[in-house]
């Protein structure tokens, strides 16, 4: 991963595993939430790295929405923490990020970070450790990163509050609560609160 930090920073990174680096924003790296448990041994990196049941079961519902009324004739759906590659201080990664056939072709799909915009970034929850208070702004700087890239639309769903922000380069960003129905992509919506209450999964 590049990465170019000054010099107190790389000396710190030299003590903490590239595995445990999330993602790198203006050349300084950011890491899991919980890596500090796992410097102290208190936890290992699987622990802290995976997505918990909700954010897992509220992923497979909006990938539900995508395949079954969206389909892929036009897309392509990418999870899995999905690294994206702004420039040589910028790698991202993300939830869902849904990209535009026409932009992702498959010559630029390769074992490297991809290089394009997707057309919707969808992530879920921040998954960062943000025990630095300078690291707060972290939703709005992603987001900003993500929409002067190229990303049509970035929506960020927090499990802990309800909530839905829905931003659009150069437009109002907004917050909905979850159990409105919110556009996903070409006129199909979501409802997270619905579908969790017709599953019977408490929140």
């Amino acid at each position: 991963m590049l990465i170019a930090e000054k010099p107190k920073q790389r000396n710190r990174a030299k003590t903490i595993p590239e595995s445990l680096i999330y993602e790198v924003i203006d050349g300084k790296p950011l890491y899991y939430e919980g890596y500090k448990d796992v410097l102290a041994n208190k936890k290992t990196s699987e622990e802290i790295i995976g997505a918990s049941g909700l954010q897992s079961f509220i992923i497979q519902y909006l990938l539900e929405v995508l395949y079954l009324k969206i389909g892929q004739k036009k897309y392509h759906f990418l999870t899995n923490e999905i690294g994206t590659y702004l420039d040589k201080n910028n790698n991202l990664s993300g939830d869902i990020y849904i990209y535009d056939k026409s932009t992702l072709s498959p010559d630029k799909i390769n074992t490297h970070y991809v290089e394009v915009a997707p057309k919707i970034a969808i992530e879920i929850d921040i998954r960062i450790d943000l025990s630095d208070e300078k690291d707060f702004g972290y939703v709005f700087t992603k987001t900003h990163k993500l929409l002067d890239f190229g990303v049509e639309k970035v929506l960020w769903i927090f499990t802990k509050h309800q909530k839905v922000m829905v931003a659009i380069k150069d437009q109002d960003w907004l917050t909905k609560n979850w159990n409105q129905e919110i556009e996903l992509l070409d006129g199909e919506y979501f409802n997270i609160g619905k579908f969790l209450a017709d599953e019977g999964v408490g929140q």
